[in-house]
């Protein structure tokens, strides 16, 4: 099994990124999706997440009404739409995989995921 992100970098305060993160080796739509991010110095933290077939979706507070998640299932990809993006922001991004029977969960901690991905660093900065 593989979770693989892509599409960080480096953008200045205000600008936009799209992340993606693409499975394989799994049954993708067995699988609900979390995205995490770990900033310097600090621990990993829950950032959004999406159910089985898109119908529920989670953000933390930080991030509310700045970033969308979705996925496709076709293509074993789930996004990560970041927008008025802040160097609060600036993390290595992670995607996880959790298997689950239930449609509508999505994981908004670390303790049930199955699968991580590598990673991926955003850095936010002028």
């Amino acid at each position: 099994v593989q979770l693989v992100e892509s599409g960080g970098g480096l953008v200045q305060p205000g600008g936009s990124l799209t992340l993606s993160c693409t499975a394989s080796g799994l049954v993708f739509n067995k699988y609900s999706i979390g995205w995490f991010r770990q900033a310097p110095g600090k621990e990993r933290e829950a950032i959004s997440c999406i159910g089985r077939y898109r119908g529920n979706t989670n953000y933390a507070d930080s991030v509310k009404g700045r970033f969308t998640i979705d996925r496709d299932n076709a293509k074993n990809t789930s996004y990560l739409q970041m927008n008025n993006l802040k160097p609060d922001d600036t993390a290595v991004y992670y995607c996880a995989a959790e298997v689950t029977a239930r449609y509508e969960y999505c994981p908004t901690t670390e303790s049930g995921v199955d699968y991580w991905g590598i990673g991926t660093l955003v850095t936010v900065s002028s």
